[in-house]
């Protein structure tokens, strides 16, 4: 009897040893990052790829969330990528152009009819395409293109309610060829300044104004500075996540692609909650943020856009044209 009380007080005793050990580490991890603060769009795609990627592999891949530019900044992720030195990177789709020109098929004003339009293009052949060709170019790997939000303008001068409003407003634009040459078409003095200097810029009256996807407008509170809120809706925005190819081919089959999948994953459920949260931000921005809203007319602003794709088009060469071509029949 004593013998059977020593055994079962020992084996209980090894059982609460083994509960009380700690979890596995994962055997892989991710350190991806973004420029904005963690509560943003960024932080939230970034969360969301993190529970998907952790269930799909039981555990054995971890991504740890680097916000506010810790380890780079938006502008210098992508070489940062390609160099090998950051593993992931959520960047704004029309920040990628200056190192894959393709990308600002994407940028062009109105290039999407509508928001079926745009689902086709993203999770059809011609994403996966574009996908395709930006990693034999550069050798990243775009995982997501993200949730597609429209840009909304705004400024801190005067409401918009027709494009000869914004005549002389200087806008901070990313440094992007299409953006500048899109407000110029509009009638603004468009501004290129680097996204680290944006919010400076705002608040002191550097510039007049910008665009950005509506939440991103509450989440870094430009609503405090910049009182005139435009639903314009000229340029959709993309926040892309992407993969340096020195980490992913440390990767196994299985592995990379249960990365693809949870970043899909993720993309799909962040484009479900933001359709529905687009008007609710904008009702938020004006009821308590205290902007003033206006919706102008936007046919002069697509007239105007039009020429902007036929100039960049020609520019551009035959793969340009290609793509805005296979975008335009994915509406059919």
């Amino acid at each position: 009897m004593i013998r059977r009380s020593v055994m079962k007080t020992t084996a209980g005793a090894l059982l609460v040893s083994i509960l009380a050990l700690p979890a596995a580490a994962a055997d892989v991890t991710m350190n991806v990052g973004f420029g904005a603060p963690e509560e943003s769009i960024y932080g939230r795609f970034g969360k969301l790829f993190q529970e998907e990627l952790a269930e799909r592999s039981s555990g054995t891949m971890e991504v740890k969330l680097r916000c506010c530019n810790q380890i780079s900044s938006e502008d210098e992720a992508f070489k940062a990528m390609q160099l090998g030195t950051v593993d992931g990177f959520f960047i704004t789709a029309n920040n990628v152009s200056p190192h894959w020109p393709l990308m600002d098929v994407t940028v062009l004003p109105y290039i999407f009819q509508d928001r079926d339009h745009l689902e086709n293009v993203l999770k059809g052949e011609v994403g996966q395409m574009m996908k395709d060709q930006l990693q034999a170019a550069t050798s990243v790997h775009m995982l997501a293109f993200g949730p597609a939000l429209y840009r909304d303008f705004y400024n801190s001068v005067r409401p918009v309610n027709s494009m000869a409003d914004m005549a002389g407003l200087k806008v901070r634009v990313p440094k992007n060829e299409v953006m500048i040459a899109t407000f110029e078409a509009f009638g603004a003095n468009p501004v290129p300044l680097a996204w680290s200097e944006t919010p400076t810029a705002l608040q002191t009256g550097t510039v007049d104004g910008g665009d950005n996807g509506t939440t991103f407008i509450r989440d870094m509170k430009f609503y405090e500075f910049e009182p005139h809120l435009v639903i314009l809706e000229h340029f959709v925005a993309f926040a892309p996540l992407f993969a340096s190819e020195n980490f992913m081919s440390k990767l196994s089959d299985e592995q990379r692609n249960w990365v693809y999948e949870a970043a899909q994953a993720a993309s799909d459920e962040l484009s479900r909650q933001f359709a529905a949260e687009t008007e609710e931000v904008r009702q938020w921005l004006v009821s308590e943020g205290g902007m003033a809203r206006t919706d102008p007319d936007k046919a002069d602003f697509v007239e105007a856009a039009k020429q902007v794709q036929a100039d960049f088009a020609a520019k551009r060469g035959d793969d340009f044209v290609a793509l805005v071509q296979a975008i335009q029949a994915a509406a059919n």
